[in-house]
């Protein structure tokens, strides 16, 4: 049969000593399962799809072999809408998949700005509220009357100071201190300090600065079973893991000295310290330059672990079901991203102008080796071309209206989150288009566009729906020229 035709094949996958089989056993573990799909297309495309007719035609009409199953729900029949409704009308601590969600979020922040002893000072802080609630479908608000609060606060106080020169040219120094606090974690200093020297036309910039990222609450508190891993928040560190391929390795040997176990430690903000130039001018009054360079240090990065809980008999079986979690977890080493943007603008008349901007955003891990995932997320090129017109006249000069088109690339990137969704967001590009024009007689204005206006289906996450069109119109009134 073919099944026995293929056994040598299949059954040494892991075995390069056997000297046959896919040797998966030299293959990163995270790239094996796709190794496994592009060798069965490659090498039995027909019989993949004899086999996927012959378990379509069953799904279709029959029931599982020991008559324990049921055939396939026809989309559109009441069967179909029955079992939909039933689903989606459950949680998924009930064995559905709606997730109940009252959450709340409250919020206050207040300014003050002020000038003494010839320098100008900006002070502010703000207090923020968390109330999660979803019992426990997302969170670890799982017992009865369980209820999460978070509470977290900061403040500021900036100085400045301008020096005015002779041939025109000015300098104005800043330096800001801030102080946040979060509950779960110690209190954070983050201070920054600009200079910005201006010379006719020629603006140079620089600064030195910090900043502090407290975990998320799903980084705290999350409790969400996706199937192939449970996204567990971790204020307490976890003991005792086990890789996922080692897990494998000890699977298909049976080796205890295969598992290779591992700790998380409790979560910690991430803090980061940056560097940036920039430089931005005017030439012939018509071309406008503004570019800028940053490379910043960050220490306790965020990220993920992937992590599985087991439990081991001195005959080498599982004990208990297998758990495996994804933590958000720290960097142990220093993490570095840089990155460069430039940005052209040329305006010829009114009614014709050009733009165009890119930028570059880079992660390097360095000599980091501590498996962690990173997630950043970021294509590491991307640029957007565009032209446009503002303040045109028409109808007696009554009225002005302006217009813009602007296209826009980036480069495919990985998506790094939780463990069904990790993969490639390919490259793309869409259109942005947009006309605006003033209604004097109701002091307005009225706008018109689209963003993505070709409808080119992207998908922008991965696992995300994909994004089209999205039209709007809009009006602004001015209501104090009103009489």
């Amino acid at each position: 049969s073919l099944f026995s035709n293929l056994s040598p094949k299949v059954t040494s996958w892991y075995s390069q000593n056997v000297g046959q089989g896919l040797f998966l056993d030299t293959i990163a573990a995270n790239r094996r399962l796709q190794f496994i799909e592009d060798y069965w297309r490659n090498n039995f495309a027909d019989t993949l799809l004899k086999y996927h007719q012959i378990a379509r035609t069953r799904a279709d009409n029959l029931p599982t072999v020991n008559g324990t199953g049921l055939a396939r729900f026809e989309p559109g029949t009441a069967r179909y809408d029955s079992a939909f409704n039933a689903i989606i009308s459950r949680t998924n601590r009930e064995g559905g998949s709606r997730f109940f969600d009252q959450s709340a979020l409250y919020h206050i922040a207040g300014g003050y700005e002020f000038s003494l002893l010839g320098l100008d000072f900006k002070s502010g802080a703000n207090y923020r509220l968390y109330t999660p609630f979803s019992k426990g479908t997302i969170f670890l608000d799982t017992a009865a009357n369980q209820r999460i609060y978070n509470q977290e606060m900061g403040a500021y106080l900036g100085i400045e100071k301008k020096f005015q020169y002779e041939n025109g040219s000015t300098l104005k120094l800043s330096f800001t201190n801030r102080l946040d606090k979060n509950q779960n974690f110690d209190f954070l200093w983050s201070p920054a300090a600009s200079l910005v020297f201006t010379q006719k036309e020629h603006v140079f910039r620089t600064s030195l600065s910090s900043a502090v990222r407290n975990p998320t609450l799903t980084d705290q508190y999350i409790n969400l079973n996706v199937g192939r891993a449970t996204l567990l928040g971790n204020l307490n560190g976890f003991q005792n893991l086990v890789t996922t391929e080692s897990l494998i390795n000890f699977l298909n040997t049976q080796d205890r000295s295969k598992l290779l176990y591992f700790n998380v430690d409790a979560i910690r903000p991430e803090r980061v310290q940056t560097i940036e130039f920039g430089y931005r001018t005017t030439i012939a009054k018509k071309l406008f330059i503004d570019a800028s360079y940053y490379y910043s240090w960050y220490r306790d990065f965020l990220g993920y672990k992937i992590g599985t809980q087991v439990d081991i008999d001195t005959n080498f079986n599982l004990v208990n079901s297998v758990k495996t979690y994804r933590v958000t977890t720290n960097s142990k080493e220093i993490v570095t991203t840089t990155g460069f943007t430039i940005g052209l603008n040329y305006f010829y008349k009114k009614y014709l102008g050009f733009a165009v901007n890119y930028s570059l955003n880079r992660l390097d891990k360095g000599n980091v080796n501590d498996g962690i995932i990173p997630a950043f997320n970021t294509p590491e090129h991307k640029y957007n071309l565009g032209i446009n017109g503002r303040d045109i006249e028409y109808w007696e000069k009554k009225e002005k209206w302006g217009y813009s088109i602007n296209y826009k690339w980036q480069e495919g990137f990985l998506f790094e989150g939780s463990p069904q969704f990790t993969g490639f967001v390919q490259s793309y590009g869409m259109v942005d288009a947009q006309w605006n024009s003033t209604i004097s007689k109701w002091h307005a204005v009225v706008k018109i566009g689209a963003n993505n206006l070709l409808d080119n289906q992207v998908y922008q996450v991965y696992g995300g729906p994909s994004v089209g069109r999205l039209a709007y119109i809009s009006f602004t009134f001015e209501l104090n020229n009103w009489k």
